[in-house]
């Protein structure tokens, strides 16, 4: 297979350094053009703050950064990490153009020709982009908010043997969800702080839309009730999600545990370079998953979710977790190249 080109568009930003880390050495990807507002011209080496950890991939620290414009790009590619005033207007620039647009950004995350995909959950979407056919010689495909992809992936099994009515969830969110310099050391350290701006209807309405079905003009969302409680917590890196479900039919939790483990989706199947084994990993004990420990799961780090507390709510068509993922990697960066590589391995990338 040849090696195809790749842009990550915003690579300043937090999730554009995680996208350029996991891009680099990539079996099937290679870094052809890194793009700032800011920094035109300059070097990434120079140019960037690098916050992700070890060192600025060789490959790209002596790139020339350019500007978002899909006449300055070279790639088969473009992930987009910019911010979502900017990436409403610049990515249909770029489907335009036929560019394949894999996108970080919540501009058209809910636009009905849109795909929201987690690979393993709901790639079957994937179909949507013939939807896009008459407006763009390219595509746009979208990956959820960091809390949505988390959640996403333990509901699925569960949805699919016993139904899910309600889903309550509160979040305990890492300060790098918040971007760099995010949320000020005063108002975050010795404290939660109890609310994120639009977040939590994020997760409702991602959430209904990702565990929807295709219909004849879309997707039709799912017909489940969520109620999200989203704070952000003095953690680093690692969302940590308390989940109770209301389901259709009573649950048995030994049963719904050995669902969780067993659980594999399409990235599984085709072995994607950024699949891990074990999409969810099922810890033991009542002191896990705990964000410091379990953040970076998985045979590929960081791309598993780890659940524990498995046990019943109230009533026998009830059930309780703990979820826990890295907002960066499986919730940002890593999803999105998964993504990608799925998009190759179903041909829709020439």
């Amino acid at each position: 297979m040849r090696r195809f080109k790749v842009a990550v568009l915003g690579a300043r930003g937090m999730v554009g350094q995680w996208l350029v880390k996991i891009l680099a050495h990539h079996p099937w990807f290679q870094i052809s053009t890194l793009t700032s507002g800011r920094a035109v011209g300059l070097r990434y080496g120079e140019a960037v703050k690098w916050l992700v950890g070890g060192c600025i991939p060789e490959e790209v620290v002596d790139l020339e950064l350019v500007s978002s414009d899909p006449k300055l790009v070279d790639a088969d590619i473009v992930f987009s990490a910019l911010p979502s005033r900017e990436a409403e207007r610049i990515e249909p620039l770029f489907a335009g153009e036929g560019f394949v647009v894999v996108s970080k950004a919540a501009a058209y995350r809910l636009d009905s020709r849109v795909p929201l995909i987690v690979p393993e959950v709901n790639p079957e979407h994937l179909a949507l982009v013939e939807l896009q056919r008459g407006s763009w010689n390219g595509f746009i495909v979208t990956d959820p908010n960091c809390t949505t992809s988390i959640l996403a992936l333990p509901l699925k099994p569960i949805l699919d043997v016993y139904g899910i009515e309600k889903v309550v969830v509160t979040t305990l969110q890492a300060s790098s969800g918040a971007g760099y310099p995010g949320v000020p050391s005063y108002d975050l350290l010795d404290n939660v702080v109890p609310y994120i701006p639009g977040e939590e209807g994020k997760v409702r309405k991602e959430l209904k839309k990702i565990l929807g079905r295709i219909g004849e003009r879309g997707v039709e969302e799912a017909g489940l009730e969520v109620a999200a409680t989203c704070t952000r917590v003095p953690v680093l890196d690692g969302h940590l999600e308390s989940v109770y479900l209301e389901t259709r039919s009573a649950v048995n939790v030994e049963e719904a545990i050995e669902l969780l483990r067993k659980f594999r989706g399409r990235p599984q199947m085709l072995k994607l370079p950024t699949a891990p084994v074990n999409p969810i990993i099922v810890l033991e004990g009542n002191d896990r998953p705990q964000p410091r420990l379990d953040r970076m799961a998985g045979s590929v780090p960081g791309m598993s979710v780890t659940v524990g507390r498995v046990r019943k709510g109230i009533g026998s068509c009830s059930l309780m977790f703990l979820v826990l993922g890295h907002n960066l990697v499986r919730g940002a960066a890593g999803s999105a190249i998964l993504l990608a590589e799925l998009l190759v391995a179903e041909h829709m990338v020439e």
